[in-house]
């Protein structure tokens, strides 16, 4: 039996050659065609240099399984969510490792009907096939051409968007030589054609494996100038950059500064309240106060949910909410199949400015104000438990409300924390929130300093 240590909570990621390779890819398609039961997948990649050699051999599997595979080549993860429905398949695959290093790749994982696939719904038992004897092959596999996919991709996406309400609008788009410039086009002609007053100014557009100018991940603050300078020197009402598979989109304003991803949160949660009076808005547990404080004042319903992609979504399919978003810039929708996009947001947002007469700064501006965050700050260290312990047992004493649902938050009067274990990256995760007023870099400090160890 082989251990493969590339399965994760709820997708795949590893260190190319000891943890994902071509003949562990061959193994996962195999297992994902016995484990659903599937006649039929989509399956598509991202621009790594490594991602078409791990798709052709994940293909492989599939075919041996007797699987009808819909190839969609080159496209984003959200493209793959939308096709398993579209085409009523029993499952789809997108090889990717999103942000991750260089010497990393992935895949994502769903279901019949886009439905996410963790521990609890299926990847384990993917995982132990994976691992097992070489299991038979099957008569009648074959690799077909997805054809109309990215066509129907793009009307759907446009379905969320009232044209006619968009005014004169310059945005900078910086796909950080991910797979994001291909679909873009596509949604900026089929924009065009329909006579929207949009100008884009492109930023890395090519997708280019190598990355020549850095791994795009737009929350590093480290990453974050080269589009604010852009957004400025175009002259540009909105910036908007995404990761390598897009499935999350980061926007900034005119003046090319960045907007953290809770206030974009609660900025589409009134958009969607507007709509629909009342509806569920689902939230992660890292930041929370903005979006619960604009759901409590639209009338709707604040849901929490654990982080993470699969389990955002199926919140969505069991509370049946409209929209749900995570600070990391993960946004899902309902009519998306209850999935992620990171196209969708910012054509909400360029809608909301053109329908409002104001800017995506001036949108946010008091939000910001009321409840300032400190951003995700995140540490490397041998013994995360041992942190996590001592800053609980140093707050403990000003009895704060404690919740377990996702690492640790601590929320006192003023102003509240998240700590937890990243479930994609050894990574320990910080987040600080606070009310007006509230000195948040001294708490933040105060914080950090406990979880080094550094206190006096």
């Amino acid at each position: 039996m082989t251990t493969l240590t590339c399965f994760k909570a709820y997708d795949i990621r590893g260190r190319l050659g000891s943890e994902l390779n071509e003949d562990i890819a061959r193994r996962i398609g195999r297992a994902f065609a016995e484990g659903l039961g599937a006649e039929r997948v989509v399956i598509g990649r991202d621009c790594r240099a490594s991602s078409e050699s791990l798709m052709a051999a994940c293909v492989e599997g599939l075919v041996a399984g007797g699987v009808e595979v819909l190839d969609l080549g080159l496209c984003g993860t959200e493209e793959m969510y939308f096709a398993v429905t579209h085409f009523g398949a029993d499952g789809g695959i997108e090889v990717t490792a999103s942000h991750n290093p260089m010497d990393y790749n992935g895949m994502k994982l769903v279901r019949k009907g886009s439905a996410p696939l963790d521990t609890a719904t299926g990847l384990a038992a993917i995982k132990a096939l994976a691992e097992g004897p070489e299991l038979p092959s099957h008569a009648g596999g074959r690799v077909v051409p997805a054809e109309g996919a990215r066509a129907a991709y793009v009307e759907r996406v446009l379905s969320f968007v009232d044209i006619a309400a968009l005014r004169p609008l310059t945005i900078l788009v910086n796909a950080g030589n991910g797979a994001a410039g291909p679909t873009f086009d596509a949604i900026a002609a089929a924009l065009q054609a329909r006579n929207a007053p949009l100008t884009f100014v492109r930023l890395h557009h090519e997708p280019d494996g190598s990355f020549p100018n850095g791994i795009p991940n737009p929350l590093l603050p480290e990453n974050q100038p080269v589009t604010a300078e852009a957004v400025v020197a175009a002259g540009a009402d909105m910036g908007v950059a995404w990761d390598g598979d897009f499935d999350r989109c980061f926007l900034f304003d005119h003046t090319g500064r960045f907007i953290p991803g809770e206030y974009i949160v609660g900025l589409l949660a009134e958009v969607f309240l507007a709509k629909e009076p009342g509806a569920t808005i689902i939230h992660d547990p890292r930041v929370i106060w903005n979006t619960r404080d604009v759901v409590a004042r639209g009338g709707g319903i604040a849901v929490q949910a654990r982080t993470g992609h699969a389990f955002l979504k199926q919140a969505l399919r069991d509370t049946g909410a409209v929209y749900g978003g995570e600070m990391s810039a993960h946004h899902y929708f309902r009519d998306f199949m209850s999935c992620d996009s990171g196209m969708i947001p910012w054509l909400l947002v360029a809608e909301l400015m053109g329908r409002t007469g104001r800017s995506l700064s001036d949108l946010v501006a008091d939000r910001m104000t009321a409840f300032p965050s400190s951003g995700e700050i995140n540490f490397r260290l041998d013994d995360p438990g041992a942190a996590i312990a001592r800053v609980e047992a140093a707050l403990a004493p000003l009895r704060p409300e404690r919740d377990e649902m996702d690492g640790l938050s601590l929320a006192f009067s003023e102003w509240r924390l998240n700590l937890r274990r990243s479930n994609t990256e050894p990574l320990l995760r910080l987040n600080v929130e606070a009310r007006a007023g509230v000195d948040l870099a001294m708490l933040t400090t105060k914080v950090s300093k406990l979880i080094d160890a550094l206190e006096d």
